[in-house]
């Protein structure tokens, strides 16, 4: 029956992944059950709270992540001291995945949202990629994603007015799903995702608000008016 991995289980060693509540989303989604008998690291589970940072640029790491629940900006300093959100990462999404070509961590991750993750030795994935087709492909499949998301950040995001830009944020932030509601992040982590000033993305968000574009219904909690907003980020 399938169960989620307590946080003891993952802490000591002894999560299983075969009873994990999101495996077939995950990475290990197509890797068969006799492969997960030849595992003797443990694959950690954990929860971090909003502001913690999973891994630093510069590292040389030695686990990737997959995410089960929350919200993870990947972020890049300029020569100012300043801040740019280049991508987020966000449920079943794999990051570090930078590590398995002998690389070192390319961006700082640092926490958005309550994130809960599962820490990946390399030596594990590695090792079960060599063995398992299954596995390798989806790491390549995960890759192009990562690289797709990065394309379209820098065509989606950092290009057009700063409306253009706030809309199509919002409805990435809802983009296959099923309902309208997101919540929002600090207006300096808006600003440094699209490239516009805090002061600017405060003023954006107040005029959808007035617009109705975005209705909130708990705090920090709100409706998208995906039509227009649609309507707004094509023009």
């Amino acid at each position: 029956m399938v169960k989620n991995v307590t946080f003891k289980e993952a802490r000591d060693g002894t999560a299983d992944c075969l009873q994990c509540s999101i495996r077939e989303s995950v990475l290990f989604a197509g890797v068969e059950d006799s492969a997960f008998e030849k595992l003797h690291d443990p694959i950690d589970q954990y929860t971090l709270p909003v502001g913690a940072t999973l891994y630093h640029a510069g590292d040389m790491g030695e686990k990737l992540y997959t995410i089960r629940s929350g919200i993870i900006k990947l972020v890049q300093y300029l020569p100012d001291g300043s801040q740019r959100i280049v991508r987020l990462i966000r449920t079943t999404d794999v990051t570090g995945l930078e590590i398995l070509v002998g690389e070192t961590y390319q961006h700082d991750a640092v926490v958005l949202q309550e994130t809960e993750v599962c820490a990946l030795p390399v030596r594990v994935v590695n090792n079960l990629s060599s063995e398992n087709p299954g596995l390798h492909k989806e790491l390549l499949n995960r890759w192009q994603r990562a690289l797709t998301e990065a394309d379209a950040w820098l065509t989606e995001l950092s290009t057009g007015s700063a409306k253009q830009r706030i809309a199509r944020l919002l409805l990435r932030l809802v983009k296959n799903r099923e309902e309208s509601q997101c919540s929002l992040f600090a207006r300096e982590d808006m600003g440094a995702m699209l490239g516009i000033t805090t002061e600017t993305a405060s003023r954006t968000i107040a005029e959808f608000k007035r617009q109705s574009l975005l209705v909130e219904t708990a705090p920090n909690q709100f409706l998208l008016d995906i039509p227009n907003l649609t309507r707004l980020a094509e023009d």
